[in-house]
């Protein structure tokens, strides 16, 4: 026996192939494809007159190492087809294949089963190729000939990949056939991008549930210091596009993708995932979830942990903990509440909708006083909702309020980085006080340095401090895990015009256009970069172009005074005061320091600081304000928020 038969079993039959005898023409060129890549196919055409089928049957069923299994709507009905589905089922080496569509029969509907009907039955196309695969890991056979491979690699998408069923399931020990180190290298090919994971209960309203699960396995595996997790927004950038897995990836910086579906039925809950070879496109593990709701915590830390190990690192310590997840809860009431919270928040449509997401958080908080994500949420919230929609006494009061919830979740969760980060924030941001929010936001680097909102919020605090130069090595790597956020470029930009590199804000800024050419304050920024850069025309279109007239008015003003035209000049200051009241107080400031106007600009500075205005953490760094810097009443101000 040579060494290849011995591989593939060339010296017995080590895959069974279990069919109707209606479906036979379906069945052959399967039974070619998985022969012309070196598998002993045994089906019931090879038995001999005078054998005893049900003996020779029994007994090549029982030693196959695959069984293949050809659901139709034929086969489903099938009492025999079911007996060898079943045995295989039992022998953890079951691979479920439809040639029509059809599902399989009840029993064996919690195995995602590959679909390879219609012109999906081809040689080399790319479920012919998942069929393949699902055999060789029974095999432990990592690489199959290169003639099995003729197909480019198969489309990512929910409607391509996962919705339709389109994944062999790899059960028992055909995963831990890949568990053996599907990687050898370093931390760069431990890279991975969780992409939405698709919501296939028949029910929209359920899709946050979806889109929270694989948030939450991402946070999971963003813990492990070993793997580079791509961030949540530019995952999400590929929630319902038909690409091509190797471009997918390379988009991403990855070398591998976990998707899934989620089907909600009752109390219990079915999770389907699947790792992605970047480079090949090809389904290099995948496994089916079903249990009650309640053991939901469970289950995301079980994927996590069997991503993390199929990728050859190991969890860390508190990784693979069997308790909750760090700032998690126990509670599936909790649970459900936040992830709707947090499907609201992320959304932003408006005033209502965040305030909509505010009380689902106060609802898990109701439900878990310990929940530390939920406090954490809670208190970015509120200070949305204090920036944005409230003003004096109101804001004030917000403010407050995100300050309490963030310390909240730091007490509930004190290794938990994202309350420190929300802690910094509401410091910072709420109570002016830089001085308090920076050891907040250095804990949150200290304990969050996979995750890149967290990377992207610490890296703006030390800009706003003038240490640019780990700021910018921070917000690149934010950018690195997070290659496809437009606003990770434009803080790029930000950090840049803040250290006065104007000329090296421009192409960050020209990226967060691209990718998001609706940006809030990318226009206005731009603008600014171009205007210290002495390009007045090319600044002027830029806040032009600008949609919030908070950031783009004020450009517009100061360029109107340096062209002399003074009554546009004026309306332009006028119509965003009068448009955002006491919330624009700092870009007043700016506007009367560009037009050298230093006491109204100091004024301006003061009733900001007094009203808490949030503003005025960019004052230390902000080049609008170069023609006030000197002046004793700004270094005053300068010691209050807690710069110097």
């Amino acid at each position: 026996m040579t060494d290849g038969e011995q591989m593939y079993g060339k010296a017995e039959h080590t895959v069974f192939l279990s069919y109707s005898h209606a479906d036979r023409d379906r069945a052959l060129p399967i039974i070619k494809a998985l022969e012309d890549v070196g598998f002993s196919v045994w089906w019931d055409g090879l038995i001999k007159g005078g054998v005893h089928a049900a003996k020779e049957t029994a007994e090549v069923l029982e030693r196959a190492r695959a069984v293949v299994v050809l659901w139709s709507a034929s086969s489903a009905a099938s009492h025999w087809v079911q007996d060898e589905a079943t045995r295989g089922r039992d022998r953890e080496c079951l691979v479920p294949v439809s040639i029509d569509g059809h599902e399989p029969p009840l029993g064996f509907g919690q195995f995602q089963f590959i679909d390879i009907s219609g012109k999906k039955n081809r040689p080399g196309s790319p479920e012919m190729q998942k069929v393949l695969h699902a055999v060789a890991t029974l095999h432990n056979i990592s690489d199959l000939p290169e003639q099995a491979l003729v197909q480019t690699s198969p489309l990512v998408s929910r409607r391509n990949m996962i919705i339709g069923g389109t994944s062999a399931v790899l059960v028992g020990g055909a995963v831990a056939a890949w568990t053996g180190g599907i990687l050898s290298g370093g931390a760069e090919q431990s890279s991975i991008a969780v992409l939405p994971f698709a919501n296939i209960g028949g029910d929209p309203s359920q899709n946050y549930f979806s889109d929270g699960l694989a948030a939450e396995i991402r946070a999971e595996l963003s813990r492990n210091k070993l793997l580079q997790v791509v961030g949540q927004t530019s995952s999400n950038n590929f929630r319902e596009q038909l690409e091509d897995a190797a471009e997918v990836a390379a988009k991403l910086g990855v070398s591998f993708l976990l998707a899934g579906n989620v089907r909600q039925a009752s109390d219990r809950i079915r999770i389907s995932a699947e790792l992605i070879e970047g480079a090949t496109g090809f389904n290099r593990w995948s496994k089916i979830f079903e249990k009650p709701l309640t053991n939901i915590f469970a289950v995301q830390q079980e994927i996590a942990a069997a991503v993390a190990t199929a990728l050859s690192a190991q969890m860390d310590d508190v990784g693979s903990s069997k308790e909750k997840q760090i700032g998690g809860t126990d509670s599936v009431a909790a649970f459900d509440a936040y992830l709707r919270g947090r499907d609201l928040y992320e959304a932003g449509v408006s005033e209502e909708t965040d305030r909509q997401a505010l009380a689902k958080f106060e609802e898990a908080i109701a439900a878990d006083g310990k929940y530390a994500a939920a406090y954490a949420a809670r208190s970015r919230s509120l200070a949305v909702l204090a920036n944005q929609f409230a003003d004096g006494t109101e804001r004030r009061k917000l403010y407050s309020e995100a300050v309490i919830a963030a310390r909240e979740a730091v007490a509930a969760a004190p290794a938990f980085a994202e309350a420190h980060s929300s802690l910094g924030f509401a410091l910072g941001h709420g109570q002016l006080d830089m001085r308090a929010a920076r050891e907040p936001y250095d804990k949150s680097y200290a304990l969050g340095a996979g995750d890149a909102d967290v990377l992207s919020r610490y890296a703006m605090a030390l800009a706003r401090f003038a240490e640019f130069d780990l700021a910018e090595t921070i917000i690149k790597r934010s950018s690195a895990l997070d290659p496809l956020n437009s606003r990770t470029f434009r803080s790029i930009g930000d950090i840049s015009y803040r250290a006065r590199r104007f000329e090296d804000a421009i192409k960050p800024y020209e990226r967060a256009l691209k990718l998001n050419p609706k940006l809030s304050g990318a226009n206005a920024n731009m603008g600014s970069a171009q205007l210290m850069l002495g390009n007045e025309d090319k600044a002027f279109e830029f806040f032009s172009k600008e949609q919030n007239n908070l950031f783009g008015l004020p450009g517009i003003a100061i360029i109107e005074k340096r062209r002399g035209n003074d009554a546009a000049a004026q309306a332009a200051l006028t119509e965003f005061s009068n448009d955002h009241g006491e919330n624009s107080l700092y870009q007043q400031a700016q506007v009367f320091a560009q037009w050298n106007d230093r006491e109204k600009a100091i004024n301006a500075l003061q009733q900001a600081y007094a009203t808490g205005d949030a503003g005025m953490v960019n004052m230390f760094v902000d080049p609008a304000l170069d023609p006030v810097r000197e002046m004793p009443e700004f270094s005053g101000l300068l010691k209050k928020i807690g710069f110097v």
